[in-house]
């Protein structure tokens, strides 16, 4: 394999069985664990509108997740690449899905960051745009992604 090219593999297991298979709609239960390669074991389940649990993960949600966390750690990276010491990143990322169609229409993601009170503002603010342009998450997606920084401030404005 090429040193360019990257490959990740998970496990989902079904768990969801609650005896009778399949048998109707209503029969089973949506739920899965998903493993990573370390072993750690995610719980999901449909999200509760399709009948599933609400205490677990659905892959609507894992979608934003996975977004929000690309968009921030290439963030992360151009920041610190570019001298502006973040000091809190926090993401609040919504995504509209239309059933109709049968995809996410937009996600839109709305980090909010404290960054050093020597760090330029200016920069911080673009660097999202960079960081946007690089997340290979968002160059896999079919659907708009915005980024609309909810706010960027420096420590100084804390004290």
């Amino acid at each position: 394999m090429s040193k360019h090219l990257h490959s990740y593999q998970v496990a989902l297991t079904w768990t969801g069985n609650r005896g009778e298979g399949t048998t109707s709609y209503k029969a089973y239960g949506r739920e899965y664990d998903v493993t990573g390669n370390t072993g750690k074991v995610m719980k999901g389940s449909a999200d509760p509108q399709f009948l599933g649990d609400p205490a677990c993960w659905n892959p609507e949600e894992m979608l934003l997740a996975s977004l929000s966390a690309c968009h921030q750690l290439w963030y992360l990276h151009l920041c610190a690449d570019a001298g502006v010491r973040v000091l809190r990143y926090e993401d609040t990322p919504r995504g509209v899905m239309d059933e109709l169609i049968g995809r996410f229409t937009e996600v839109i993601l709305m980090p909010k960051v404290t960054i050093s009170a020597e760090s330029d503002m200016e920069l911080a603010i673009g660097l999202h745009h960079l960081a946007h342009e690089k997340c290979y998450i968002a160059n896999s997606l079919n659907f708009q992604v915005k980024i609309v920084p909810d706010d960027v401030m420096s420590d100084a404005n804390n004290t």
